[in-house]
């Protein structure tokens, strides 16, 4: 898969080392940065990549993940979840069909980021009558309501 990846200056050594992490499962990424303080900047970058489908899905890091995934998620088409366990990182994209997951550099530790990571690479979303439905009502309504 082609992955975005950006982050806050914060969070930049633990982007680098997701970053190698990512590599090593064999996955093609790219760095949209991390030196802009306005983490809002790098955040809508890479959603906007993400939604117009240059890349399969993004990761967003900054101190908590909280702010990156509401900057990305104000992007049209782009589906943000912030993650701190496995089983939400599954569910982000098996039932929510998320295409971007953000982290927090600063309350996840390293080994349970990498974890986090894997466990979102390795699902696809599949549409499905549990799931289906919820997610087409969240892009019907961004579709009839997003400018």
């Amino acid at each position: 898969m082609k992955i975005a990846v950006g982050c806050d200056p914060n969070a930049e050594a633990y982007k680098q080392e997701m970053m190698d992490f990512i590599k090593s499962l064999g996955h093609e990424v790219t760095d949209f940065g991390s030196d802009d303080v306005i983490y809002a900047h790098v955040a809508i970058r890479v959603a906007e990549a993400v939604a117009a489908k240059e890349y399969d899905r993004g990761i967003l890091f900054c101190g908590t993940g909280i702010g990156v995934m509401l900057a990305a998620n104000k992007v049209k088409g782009a589906y943000a979840a912030n993650i701190n366990n496995v089983y939400s990182a599954q569910r982000a994209c098996l039932s929510n069909n998320c295409n971007i997951i953000t982290l927090g550099s600063q309350v996840t530790g390293d080994m349970l980021g990498k974890e986090l990571i894997e466990a979102y690479l390795d699902c696809n979303y599949v549409y499905n009558e549990r799931s289906g439905k919820k997610v087409d009502a969240i892009v019907d309504y961004e579709q009839q309501h997003a400018v």
